[in-house]
């Protein structure tokens, strides 16, 4: 499962560039287990096809490449002598336990570091919010059971903090690494962290563990709870084909995430393959359409299953206005708007019918991570504590074209990934799938 995006240009040789805190000159402990290294110079090319790459080879720039992850031979902090720290922050989402367990068991069993901080519910912890108490001290014991929960056992909370206070904050904790884990907005938060300890030329790494459900972050093929999504979201869908069978002109239409891009309702929809109509932000679409393409749907096979991902069709809607806590939009609920709109436009047209309506985003986010993601959020959490003991910094930890890459967070957070509409793979996949028409009118709405 590899989601795509519309990428303009290939990132710079400069724009990959990963920050370091200085020379490396400790011996991994890991030489003694006869680990794998990983040289600075082992990189990953970001373009795979002939035609990305083609005007760069026939003229004189180096390629493209991420720095590939993994265990250095040698180290920039004594392992010994070092204190972590690791923060969660934004909305829940399968797997953050999973990646706090790898963080945790990878710095305590492979590298021995003695101390390791959990701070709660996400940059208010960080920043000593006295409600919130101080951190919690993560041991293999404490963490052993959590891999099997959904939720975080460190809480987690939306908005910004004062970025000066919460590195007052790691200066007087003694903490020299810093993991952040969480979307656009944590890393954003973690890369102004990493500057402000640059300004004040403090020796604190930084390193973000990509979260977020809607699998929405560039340069990164996947996010750690995104096949989780896709795998409960196809149980949602099974039971709303079910309902749309079961009733004369029954339409059974579930609601997913996806504020911006519609990843999870695009994969689930190929996934279960009963979807009719799936709708994503990247697609405007109207209702006079919508209407007349459900119409002769049910006309033939008397029932009709619809997936709405949550950002979509939000210029049908009265804006709500404002933002929420982490700075996003704060959008109009499209799923009971497109339910009441549906109905009275079929009633309208005089067409019997039921709408069976299911939403199941909060159960989905809340979830243990599957098998999957389990695994990726393991490899994740350790490739994120290799980095962050050879002193990088201001980086997150990706994977691309099969390798796990250490890709700097200003790029990561440069622009949304979304789904490309008009000559992805993914989307045509779905059109052909679903079998859905256009849905913009050519003049005025029908």
């Amino acid at each position: 499962m590899t989601p795509e995006s519309t990428y303009p240009s290939l990132p710079t040789v400069g724009d990959l560039r990963v920050s370091r805190l200085g020379p490396c000159r400790v011996d991994s402990p890991l030489a003694d287990r006869r680990e794998r290294f990983v040289e600075d110079d082992d990189r990953v090319l970001v373009g795979s096809r002939v035609a990305e790459l083609q005007p760069i080879l026939d003229g004189d720039e180096d390629l493209p490449a991420f720095e590939r992850a993994g265990a250095r031979s040698r180290l920039f902090f004594d392992p010994r002598r070092i204190t972590a720290g690791i923060v969660s922050c934004g909305g829940l989402c399968p797997g953050i336990n999973n990646v706090v367990r790898a963080l945790v068991l990878s710095l305590h069993h492979a590298y021995g570091v003695p101390r390791i901080l959990g701070f709660r519910y996400g940059f208010a912890g960080l920043a000593g919010d006295p409600e919130v108490g101080p951190p919690l001290e993560l041991t293999p014991r404490e963490v052993e059971p959590i891999h099997r929960r959904g939720g975080s056992m460190l809480g987690s909370s939306r908005g910004p903090q004062d970025v000066r206070r919460m590195v007052d904050r790691l200066e007087e904790l003694g903490v020299g690494i810093l993991f952040a884990i969480g979307g656009d907005g944590t890393l954003r938060g973690a890369s102004a962290l990493a500057s402000e300890i640059a300004r004040r030329g403090a020796e604190i790494a930084v390193v973000g563990v990509p979260k977020t459900i809607d699998n929405d972050i560039r340069w990164i093929e996947r996010s750690f709870g995104f096949a989780t999504a896709v795998d409960a979201a196809q149980e949602a869908i099974v039971g709303a084909h079910a309902e749309a069978r079961g009733a004369w002109n029954g339409i059974g239409m579930v609601k997913l995430m996806g504020r911006q891009s519609g990843f999870i309702a695009a994969h689930a929809a190929l996934a279960v393959g009963d979807v009719n109509f799936c709708l994503v932000p990247e697609s405007p679409f109207e209702l006079g359409p919508l209407v007349e393409a459900l119409i002769a749907r049910l006309e033939i096979r008397r029932h009709a299953v619809l997936v709405v991902a949550e950002g979509a069709g939000q210029d049908l809607m009265a804006s709500s206005g404002g933002t929420d806590a982490s700075g996003n939009p704060k959008l109009g609920d499209i799923g009971p708007f497109l339910k009441l709109e549906l109905s009275s436009r079929l009633k309208a047209r005089r067409v019997a019918h039921t709408i069976k309506y299911i939403d199941p985003s909060y159960i989905v986010r809340s979830l243990p991570a599957s098998p999957i993601d389990a695994e990726y959020c393991l490899m994740l959490g350790q490739h994120a504590v290799h980095a962050a003991m050879a002193g990088h910094t201001d980086l997150v930890v990706g994977y691309w074209n099969r390798y796990f890459t250490h890709v700097p967070i200003r790029l990561a957070v440069s622009e949304r990934k979304t789904l490309d509409i008009e000559h992805g793979e993914i989307w045509q996949r779905v059109l052909e799938t679903t079998g859905q028409p256009s849905l913009r009118a050519s003049t005025s709405e029908i």
